[in-house]
């Protein structure tokens, strides 16, 4: 058990996100991680034992070990913003070896990462820290620049390296994303036949998301219903971003002004409120009621990470989530503060203290 009052010395002025109650959907209809997570709720599905076991794998490793949470580090950074931009402020992770190193000195469940940088690592690393194989990625050199999510290698090449999930990225409402959920899905598919387990980054992306001087990519309606459909092509674990608002069906308009989506009432009068908690608790939801996990995103490095990770940390485990995948805010710092800062995300997890909301 880690220390409540360390958290709550970190978190400063957030403090309060550890005494607020919910009063949207209750967390008695949610299904919660536990130590028991793949008996109680992976193993019902039509999951193969292969993917059981990966999945265990995943919730067996690290700091947060038998828990049923997960705290994963990401670094796909180099190809989806650029290799100067992601390790220019620590050039030590252009190296791949560093980029492991870090995930298993933080006590992470596993890494995440790509082709490349995991496979130039394989032989020496696959067999002490969970694989998670990056299959597709948005490459960003083109001129001019677009976002599209392309394969950049095969889920038989995932297996061979030793890994034990596959991870992709759809851009739900852009125009690429019919082609890319067919992808995703197939791709998938395959990976569970062969017993590895899925995580999907669900992420929204359209200019048309942007009205009204608001931008609603990380709305709580539209980021759920991005996870609605990442469990339905089975991803068995959900990414996605920390949401900031609510609201996207009713600003947005299609460009003959007719109503976009379908939405309800209720979804802003009683599923949600405001407040953080309520708006992930909604995107948890959608998860199938929290049958297949949410990740929450740890977001760009900044001026306040440690407080900015712990308080996402908190907002994710509160409202019924099941850990962080968090990149930056650790890689972008010297080796030592990235190990401090994974490890005080992980005692979120490991606090007794901080409780579902």
């Amino acid at each position: 058990m880690s220390d409540l009052s360390k958290i709550v010395e970190i978190l400063g002025p957030q403090a309060d996100l550890l005494e607020y109650a919910s009063n949207t959907i209750p967390k008695e209809n949610l299904h919660i991680p536990g130590p028991d997570s793949v008996d109680r709720l992976y193993a019902p599905t039509d999951r193969s034992p292969k993917v059981l076991r990966s999945i265990q794998t995943l919730l067996g490793s690290g700091r947060l070990a038998d828990t049923g949470y997960l705290s994963i580090l990401p670094v796909d950074q180099g190809i989806e913003h650029s290799a100067g931009a992601s390790f220019a402020p620590n050039p030590m992770y252009f190296d791949p070896e560093n980029i492991v190193k870090l995930a298993i000195e933080g006590g992470c469940n596993a890494v995440a990462s790509t082709f490349g940088v995991l496979g130039s690592v394989a032989r020496k690393y696959a067999h002490k820290i969970p694989f998670v194989v990056k299959i597709n990625h948005n490459e960003f050199l083109s001129y001019p620049n677009n976002y599209d999510q392309i394969m950049f290698g095969t889920i038989d090449q995932a297996w061979e390296m030793g890994a034990v999930a596959v991870g992709a990225t759809i851009y739900f409402g852009s125009e690429e994303s019919n082609r890319q959920i067919t992808e995703v899905a197939n791709a998938f598919a395959y990976a569970h036949e062969l017993g590895m387990a899925t995580i999907l980054w669900c992420y929204t992306r359209n200019p048309g998301f942007k009205t009204g001087g608001v931008d609603y990519h990380t709305a709580a309606d539209l980021s759920a219903q991005a996870n609605h459909l990442g469990v339905t092509i089975h991803a068995d674990i959900i990414k996605q971003k920390l949401p900031t608002n609510n609201g996207g069906y009713n600003a947005i308009k299609n460009p003959d002004g007719s109503t976009f989506g379908k939405t309800h009432k209720k979804v802003y009068s009683e599923l949600s409120s405001d407040h953080p908690i309520d708006l992930t608790r909604y995107q948890v939801a959608n998860c199938y009621m929290g049958r297949f996990g949410l990740i929450s995103s740890g977001g760009a490095a900044g001026d306040n990470d440690l407080q900015d990770a712990v308080a996402t940390a908190v907002i994710n485990k509160r409202a019924g989530g099941m850990g962080l995948i968090l990149g930056r805010k650790a890689f972008q710092r010297p080796f030592a503060d990235g190990v401090e800062l994974l490890n005080a995300v992980q005692d979120v997890y490991l606090c007794d203290g901080v409780t579902v909301a």
